[in-house]
């Protein structure tokens, strides 16, 4: 394919030399796949795939109205195989580009690193911020010490990309870096003296042709639905290639750096796929235990290779070093009798470690290992035991001159049995809080407790679970069959009581009720714990929990009522006395998607923060025992429901941590990845490290320099009167305009969406086509695929011009307060940042295209007038307030992704809408939706965030 152009030498094009590197790459890959299409499609397919290229970048460039004419007549003419060739260049395409620029961020992060320009959201830069503000080293190591912080990895269903498309990904990019090696060498050297290096490069092109000609023979999509199964190991792929290396890896730097010899394992992974049944009719029992095993066979998989490789490494004789006793202990309970190891004390506990990790690695997971030196046997009891070994390994290597050996894999392998233990990540529960009350309801009935727990108040149901936490029996009468909803509920509550024993208690820690709304919603899970064993003791008693109960507070009246519910939980008696003993952590989970879908993305926002703050000043009374409560220390942790677009909570972590309202972090975090952000940010290891990194560096400055302050009364009236007027503007066009509804499933592919083979939960809660029960993900989803990203900034621009009006007040001052709110207030800058970034990654042209997939006129020119005006609207609200008059304007790294890509997208964009018209008006075969869920592919690819 035909790539962009070198920059002209001029002093301009010098000024941009740095991005040379980045153009050349996408040129080489541009140039290869180009190859490849005209090899096995033939130069007809080739010539076609450049004319629409040619047309499309037209239509961008220059809103070429002939342009545009002569691309609707071409795509108007492909047959169906045509169609989806090209669809499928432009898709390639996208994902190439993606690989070359994920290579040039670490390249240009390297130089600027080499230069002494670190960069902010970097450990060393918060470190450095830490040194200056004088918080000496073992403060932040103390810190770090009561830290948790955690990303976790969720599957939804816009998770669009298969195994075997990210493998060979992985494969082009760990090229891509070769070659780049390969360049800087002969640089170093003189590459006129070096013959080698043409042939090497030489070498590498044919490796590289030979990967992207497996891409374009490879499948894009799914035949099949994607089951439950295929979304574990689709996450484990991130494990393998990124978090069972790259987290030892910031813990040696952080210890390094901090003069520390030992940081606390701090940075934990999560997992909701396999436990998360919010919806999902597919995850059970079954696939809980199929996600613990998996999960610990993978963990178990990468010991068994470090052991095997640090066996071959520690070769040291006892007749040249000495061990400790312990060592010596280790060495001689071995199973290995070889007797070209006697004097190889490390090798014969290693081979003995080996042979007990296979025997844990089959007892686990029904797995076995590929080398036996000696049989597997005796396997470990827990990860603690394992560990305990390697450290004696690691004693008697310091002790003996060795300390050296026990730096390159030893310690890596310490910290990642500290991290991941025999069970990888923790799995999370997650249920809706209504399918608890179901269950609860009949057990009930069926002891004769209650005969209609549902029909009760909601003090009613408080007074019946008290009560029943305050009793040591069990509800269950085992002679009679529980209806099928109400079985497959407690199994899950059975198996992760087994599980936690089987793979140890971090296995599963939390239960996450979706839908929270009242004090009874988590009573009914502790209930449901005490049935099952996962509880014990009575609530009046000296009960303990194994699992923290979780509430999650999605819509924008559940924000506004969470404070209120949990200090009437708390209120409770035995309730405090029953986390404190669980461990004293409280984690509260707070939904970004559906209250954005509910409220808009103002509001949205607005409320998180005004629901934060008044959480923290619970829990800190609770501390502190005012209003004659008792002082009870509980640690409170925010979980952070975002998702991959800013309508879903999306945009920089290290921002929106620091964003967050003072005292909110301390420490604690946890916050999930979704959709296609969980490729774009850990498929690549190095910038997996890095996103990583910054999660620790936010949280460092937020904890110890605290570096958002209160904001002003005048911030806190402003932002109120703003949310008011946004969310009345969004809830005026999305729930009270006529017709909206129909618009919106006309004029973008949620339809489509809802069909393709990209994720195991169903796109919405209930079979309507009402915006209420449609899933937060497809809905932002479709608005990214449609270039309007809807979700991410509607309303703004109407709660700007009403708070300049606001009557009585001067405009000129109204303007001049939300200036000063974007300068001092990290909570408005960022929300305001993350709009910035949406609106570049709108475009109103090609939405406009979508919008002629709405039959009727009237209604599409009255919604998209609409939209189009808010656009303008906020877009000229965000120039007036930062004084930027062009979008990104302090983001130049994205600017420089869109510059790049997205003439490469359009085409997709162009083509879809084609796509879906003939399918609509029934002109199409299977062929044509094949095409049009491979666009969605591409888009999604490209726009990189929509999920």
């Amino acid at each position: 394919m035909t790539t962009p152009p070198l920059p002209p030498d001029t002093p301009a094009a010098r000024k941009s030399d740095k991005d040379l590197p980045l153009i050349q790459d996408i040129r080489l890959l541009g140039r290869i796949l180009g190859d490849v299409i005209r090899a096995q499609d033939g130069v007809a397919a080739f010539d076609l795939i450049e004319q629409v290229r040619q047309l499309s970048v037209a239509f961008r460039r220059d809103a070429d109205a002939q342009a545009d004419k002569a691309l609707k007549k071409l795509l108007k003419g492909l047959s169906a195989d045509q169609t989806v060739s090209v669809i499928r260049a432009f898709t390639y395409f996208s994902h190439l580009a993606n690989l070359a620029e994920d290579r040039h961020h670490i390249r240009r992060r390297t130089i600027r690193e080499r230069a002494g320009d670190t960069q902010e959201g970097s450990i060393e830069v918060a470190l450095s911020r830490l040194r200056w503000a004088g918080i000496a080293p073992q403060q932040i190591a103390q810190t770090l010490a009561e830290s948790y912080v955690s990303p976790v990895l969720t599957a939804h269903p816009t998770e669009v990309q298969r195994k075997s498309i990210l493998d060979a990904e992985r494969d082009i990019a760990r090229l891509l870096a070769e070659r780049g090696d390969i360049t800087e060498r002969a640089q170093l050297y003189n590459a006129a003296r070096d013959a080698l290096t043409p042939r090497a490069l030489a070498a590498n092109e044919a490796q590289l042709s030979a990967r992207v000609a497996q891409l374009w023979q490879t499948r894009l999509l799914r035949y099949s639905k994607l089951t439950v199964a295929d979304e574990i190991e689709n996450a484990l792929s991130y494990y393998e290639a990124t978090f069972l290396r790259e987290i030892p890896k910031i813990y040696a730097n952080l210890e390094r750096d901090l003069g520390q010899d030992k940081v606390h394992s701090f940075l934990r992974m999560g997992q909701w796929i396999g436990g998360d049944r919010d919806g999902n009719p597919n995850v059970s029992a079954a696939t809980l235990v199929q996600a613990l095993q998996r999960q610990s066979e993978v963990a178990l998989r990468h010991y068994l290779t470090e052991v095997h490789l640090l066996g071959g490494e520690l070769s040291l004789s006892d007749h040249l070093v000495e061990v400790t006793r312990e060592m010596q202990q280790l060495a001689d309970s071995s199973p290995d009798t070889n007797q070209h190891r006697q004097d190889e004390p490390y090798r014969r506990a290693l081979t003995g470690i080996y042979a007990r990790l296979a025997a844990t690695l089959r007892d686990l997971s029904g797995g076995e290992s590929a080398l036996h030196a000696v049989m597997p046997q005796n396997a470990y009891a827990n990860a603690g035991e394992f560990l305990l070994q390697l450290r004696t390994i690691e004693a008697s290597l310091q002790a003996h001159h060795g300390a050296a050996l026990a730096l390159e894999r030893l310690q890596p392998l310490i910290r990642a049995v500290q991290v991941f233990g025999f069970h990888l990540a923790t799995v999370d529960l997650r249920q809706s809080s209504d399918q608890h009350e179901r269950v609860v309801a009949e057990l009930l009935a069926v002891a004769r407790i209650e005969p209609d727990y549902s029909a009760l108040t909601e003090d009613g149901k408080r007074a019946v679970l008290m009560r029943l936490l305050q009793d040591a029996r069990p509800l269950r009468v085992h002679s009679v069959d529980y209806s099928e909803h109400t079985q497959s509920e407690l199994a899950i509550f059975d198996t992760a009581r087994q599980m936690r024993q089987r793979y140890g208690a971090d296995a599963i820690r939390h239960y996450i009720i979706s839908h929270t709304e009242t004090v009874s919603d988590l009573l009914e899970v502790l209930l449901l714990q005490k049935e099952v064993g996962l509880m014990r003791g009575t609530l009046d008693g000296q009960a303990q929990a194994d699992l923290i109960v979780v509430p999650l507070f999605e819509t924008i009246e559940d924000l506004r009522n969470a404070a209120p519910i949990m200090r009437e939980f708390y209120a409770l008696a035995g309730i405090a006395a029953l986390v404190v003993r669980g461990g004293a952590e409280q984690d509260i989970m707070l939904g970004y998607s559906d209250s954005n879908k509910d409220g808009g993305i103002f509001t949205s926002n607005w409320e998180l923060y005004r629901a934060e703050i008044a959480l923290v000043t619970l829990f800190d009374e609770l501390s502190s025992g005012v209003n004659g409560v008792g002082a009870t220390p509980i640690r409170l942790r925010m979980f952070h429901g975002r998702g991959g677009t800013v309508g879903r909570g999306g945009g920089p972590s290290y921002q929106a941590i620091l964003a967050q309202p003072p005292g909110t972090v301390r420490g604690q975090i946890r916050l999930t990845e979704q959709g296609e952000v969980i490729a774009s940010k850990y498929a690549n290891p190095e910038i997996g490290r890095r996103n990583l990194e910054t999660l620790v560096a936010a949280t460092l400055e937020a904890t110890l320099l605290q570096p958002t302050k209160s904001a002003t009364p005048a911030f806190l009236e402003a932002a109120a009167q703003l949310s008011t007027a946004s969310m009345g503007a969004y809830r005026e066009l999305v729930y009270e305009t006529p017709g909206f509804t129909d618009y919106f499933f006309s004029a973008t592919p949620i339809r489509e969406i809802a069909e393709l083979n990209i994720g195991s939960r169903p796109a919405s809660r209930k079979p309507s086509q009402k915006i209420e029960d449609l899933r937060a993900i497809p809905w932002g989803f479709s608005w990214g695929q449609c270039r309007l990203t809807l979700p991410g900034w509607y309303g703004f621009g109407a709660a700007f011009e009403a708070f300049l009006n606001t009557p009585g007040k001067d405009p000129k001052a109204q303007l001049a307060l939300l200036r000063k709110m974007y300068r001092q207030w990290p909570f408005f800058s960022t929300l305001l940042s993350n709009m910035d970034m949406v609106l570049a990654k709108s475009d109103l042209a090609l939405a406009s295209r979508y919008s002629e997939l709405v039959t009727d006129a009237r209604l599409r020119k009255k919604v998209f007038g609409a939209i189009e005006a808010e656009w303008h609207r906020t877009a000229d609200a965000l120039t007036r307030i930062t004084g930027d008059k062009q979008r990104l304007t302090h983001n130049t790294a994205l600017a420089r992704s869109i510059r790049h890509r997205f003439p490469y997208i359009d085409p997709l964009h162009h083509l879809q809408v084609e796509l879906v018209r003939r399918w609509r008006n029934g002109e199409g075969d299977d062929r044509v939706q094949l095409g049009i869920h491979i666009t969605i592919n591409g888009i999604a690819a490209g726009l990189r965030n929509t999920g």
